[in-house]
């Protein structure tokens, strides 16, 4: 998260910041506890996509679906692009 977004959040949820130089100070220890909390809760959601990822490809296997297995190489990108926005 850029220190912009952080102090959009604090402001949003009332959480006050020190003004430094006509600035809001993000301190470091905020900024890496917000950063450790996105990225779990994108990996979260990167694994529920993942298990349906799974879950359609066993079935793709077992009826033989190109429908059914499409949509599971749909799912397994969704995770891979959920897993893409902590790197950007």
């Amino acid at each position: 998260m850029t220190d912009e977004q952080i102090i959009e959040l604090a402001k949003q949820v009332g959480y006050p910041l020190t003004v430094y130089e006509g600035k809001p100070y993000v301190p470091p220890m905020l900024k890496i506890l917000l950063n450790t909390a996105a990225a779990a809760e994108r990996e979260a959601c990167a694994k529920v996509c993942e298990d349906e990822a799974w879950r359609l490809k066993n079935i793709a296997v077992g009826t033989n679906s190109s429908a059914t297995n499409n949509r599971a190489i749909q799912a397994s990108n969704c995770a891979d692009a959920i897993r893409a926005r902590g790197e950007a």
